[in-house]
């Protein structure tokens, strides 16, 4: 990976992200993660463990981005288009987040401008940032032969329809929501290869980690003495059945770095997957990424050589 210039979003500590970045520095590449919290204790964990392995710590830089904040978005590509001079090769996907896992059918929690809360991180953010950075992934893709966008989804998509993307039918689920945002992002993940593949030399994975023991699996919804024991509880059963961080970022890694590379697909456990037959519908991943860029368009900061 050395010469490769990777952004890894969500990569705070016990995290799928940090993990893909950790492998992917300690394998030669630039690599700027983000996250919406501590981002000098994520630095410096990331540093500290390249130091131990005798890699390059320099490798690493940190910087925060909130993808429900369209400034915060704005300001994280200006910064990095001009740090990284205008080069990016890889760019990972990751963060994303799961409310109410314990109690899902609570009221839709809601952004400040208006979105469930799901559709706006997880999708939304992410449409937002990979628009503003796809001129450099572009160029980068000429100039290198291989620039490459990675985005991490669920096999939750397969809970939902196409349709429930344009029709809200008022009977709110958690997971369902997260699921939905992850099903747009794997059509997101399609209509990128399609328009941009053969062009720019851009590819496009969608990829399941897995059910991954992680910072979303960090409930927290007991309180009390009696809740400490069914968090401590529930913690040590979870650790038994889910993967560790650094098993789930295997497939991320995998498409992020290994040569040649097929994009346009879904990847599971490092192979080709079937998703499922929604994420098939071109038509629907079509008007999914015209309804997005409109909405991209509404914002400002919008990229300087557009993305059609």
């Amino acid at each position: 990976m050395s010469g490769r210039n990777v952004i890894v979003t969500g990569a705070a500590p016990n995290s799928i992200g940090y993990e893909t970045a950790r492998i992917l520095a300690s394998w030669g590449a630039a690599v700027v993660v983000t996250s919406t919290d501590d981002i000098e204790l994520m630095e410096n964990s990331l540093r500290e463990d390249l130091r131990t392995i005798g890699a390059d710590e320099k490798k690493i830089k940190a910087r925060r981005l909130d993808l429900c904040d369209v400034d915060s978005v704005n300001d994280f590509t200006t910064w990095y288009r001009k740090n990284y001079n205008d080069r990016l090769h890889v760019l990972v996907n990751n963060a994303g987040i799961h409310k109410n896992i314990l109690n899902p059918r609570k009221k839709p929690p809601m952004t400040k401008d208006g979105f469930e809360i799901h559709w706006r991180t997880n999708f939304l953010g992410t449409f937002h940032l990979t628009s503003l950075l796809l001129p450099v992934l572009k160029q980068s893709g000429l100039e290198s032969g291989d620039a490459r966008i990675v985005n991490v989804t669920s096999h939750l998509h397969d809970r939902v329809k196409n349709k429930s993307m344009f029709d809200d039918d008022g009977d709110y689920h958690s997971w369902d929501a997260y699921g939905l945002s992850k099903l747009a992002l794997i059509h997101f993940t399609f209509e990128i290869q399609r328009r941009f593949a053969e062009k720019y030399n851009l590819q496009s994975a969608a990829v399941h980690p897995g059910s991954v023991m992680t910072n979303l699996m960090q409930t927290q919804e007991y309180e009390g003495k009696v809740g400490y024991i069914l968090n401590r509880i529930s913690c040590a059963l979870a650790s038994v059945v889910l993967l560790r961080p650094v098993f789930g970022a295997q497939t991320s890694v995998m498409c992020a770095s290994k040569y040649p590379f097929q994009g346009g697909k879904y990847y599971v456990r490092c192979e080709g997957a079937e998703s499922s037959g929604d994420t098939k519908d071109r038509d629907v991943s079509k008007l999914l990424w015209d309804n997005s860029d409109a909405w991209v368009g509404t914002l400002g900061g919008s990229s300087e050589d557009g993305h059609q």
